[in-house]
């Protein structure tokens, strides 16, 4: 099994920063992809960035220009770093890795997901 464990969040005035980190760790085979999402109250969780493993990203609208998405692949770690907040970034935040695994007799996609880390902007 693989876990993701983040810190990094908090409370942060608008304008600020924060920078998330995930890490991974078990018996990992070669993760995939690493990404963030984040889920605000009554709301449903959204993409946030995502980052392939050979460092090709993609972030939602909202976040371009303000938030950038790196990795460290040597040690299964990947980071986010949050620029200008603004109070509609709160949320929790959730890394997610995958990678695949031969389950079953085939390779298949496997998620993982981290606890969650809470980010509050306040105005």
């Amino acid at each position: 099994q693989v876990q993701l464990v983040e810190s990094g969040g908090g409370l942060v005035q608008a304008g600020g920063s924060l920078r998330l980190s995930c890490a991974a760790s078990g018996s990992i085979l070669s993760i995939n992809t690493m990404g963030w999402f984040r889920q605000a109250p009554g709301k449903q969780r959204e993409l946030v960035a995502a980052i392939t493993r050979a460092g090709n990203t993609n972030y939602t609208d909202s976040v371009k220009g303000r938030f950038t998405i790196s990795r460290d692949n040597a040690n299964n770690i990947q980071y986010l770093q949050m620029n200008s907040l603004k109070p509609e970034d709160t949320a929790v935040y959730y890394c997610k890795a995958d990678e695949f695994r031969f389950r079953s007799g085939l390779w298949r996609l496997v998620d993982y997901w981290g606890q969650g880390t809470q980010v509050t902007v306040s105005s």
